[in-house]
């Protein structure tokens, strides 16, 4: 998915700090995206790497895509490949692995 549902979410999701590399130790990070997903998510900023999915667009209320964790799970098993070994070829790292 290269284009959000309108120009705020996609503002807030190619938001960069000059101060931090890190979405998660910016205070004024608040949307994290994840195109290997297509997840949504609200930065809780905790210390850690936590979120809270959203299902909706919090400026335009548009629905989100579904998650794609358990169809990129299934893939990587289908195809013999540990999901959390250093083995997972780079098109599943992005959304590459969605349109193949």
């Amino acid at each position: 998915m290269s284009e959000h549902c309108c120009e705020s979410m996609t503002r807030r999701v190619t938001w960069r700090c000059e101060h931090h590399e890190d979405p998660f130790e910016c205070p004024d990070a608040l949307v994290w995206f994840s195109a290997k997903f297509q997840e949504y998510g609200l930065i809780i900023h905790d210390g850690g790497n936590s979120i809270i999915n959203i299902a909706f667009c919090p400026w335009c209320g548009s629905r989100l895509p579904d998650s794609q964790r358990d169809r990129w799970f299934d893939e990587l098993e289908q195809r013999g490949i540990d999901p959390w070994g250093s083995d997972v070829p780079a098109e599943y790292e992005d959304e590459r692995w969605l349109h193949s």
